[in-house]
């Protein structure tokens, strides 16, 4: 399968993301292996841009205080360790993943809510031998141990019949302080922004986002606050 997108990033340069096969490489020049499940095509692996898709830097704020007082767009590595950041992709806050100057490189998008609901009907209907939809998205490495039946972290073998790769990445809450900086929840948990859910009117001004526990055999949806870190996973226009 090959995969094109326009060469032109702007006016006055030239657009360095490019789709050669069954790869495509971000502004950084990171490389994503990509997937094709029913009429969509996905990302393999979590997001780990540091710029926008116009060059701009998105800042890697590694302060808890500075993160959750952030009104714009900030990265940053899971507990600041650029290999964790590596393995798992960035965790952006929803002013980075909601920016217009686009935080997907050009002919990919952050997936929306309807994204994500005609993903999880095509794999519902084709689990293979993961049994459930959540264990055929998840990878079959890097979840935690559960003892319960059918859950995601039980049996990794059976994981993975999508090839989604879902990796727990855990998040990053806006509650942090200098000396712990709200990491939470690798190996357990993996939490995606989606674009276009909100519940604006709660306590939180809850954004809407995909969740995936390691003892669980059903995914969520959860709101969090625009504050918080979580990962972003790229589909195809």
């Amino acid at each position: 399968m090959i995969l094109t997108t326009s060469c032109k990033k702007s006016e006055s340069t030239t657009d360095p993301t490019q789709t050669t096969n069954s790869t495509v490489k971000d502004i950084d020049g990171n490389s994503y292996t990509t997937v094709t499940i029913g009429s969509q095509v996905w990302m393999v692996e979590n997001l780990k841009t540091t710029k926008y898709r116009n060059g701009d830097l998105i800042p890697n704020v590694t302060d808890g205080i500075q993160w959750g007082n952030l009104t714009t767009g900030g990265y940053c590595n899971y507990n600041d360790d650029s290999a964790i950041g590596n393995k798992h992709g960035k965790l952006y806050n929803w002013y980075a993943m909601n920016d217009s100057r686009n935080i997907a490189p050009i002919g990919w998008h952050v997936p929306s809510d309807a994204d994500w609901s005609k993903l999880t009907i095509y794999i519902g209907a084709n689990l293979g031998t993961s049994g459930t939809f959540e264990k055929a998205l998840a990878s079959k490495t890097d979840w935690v141990n559960s003892t319960k039946s059918g859950a995601v972290g039980n049996d990794l073998s059976k994981n993975n019949t999508s090839g989604f790769t879902a990796l727990p990445g855990g998040f990053r809450y806006e509650g942090g302080n200098s000396s712990e900086n709200g990491y939470r929840d690798v190996g357990n948990y993996g939490y995606w922004w989606l674009t276009g859910v909100s519940d604006e009117g709660g306590g939180l001004h809850g954004i809407y986002n995909v969740f995936v526990s390691y003892n669980d055999s059903d995914s969520d949806y959860r709101a969090y606050s625009k504050e918080s870190g979580l990962s972003i996973r790229c589909i195809k226009d």
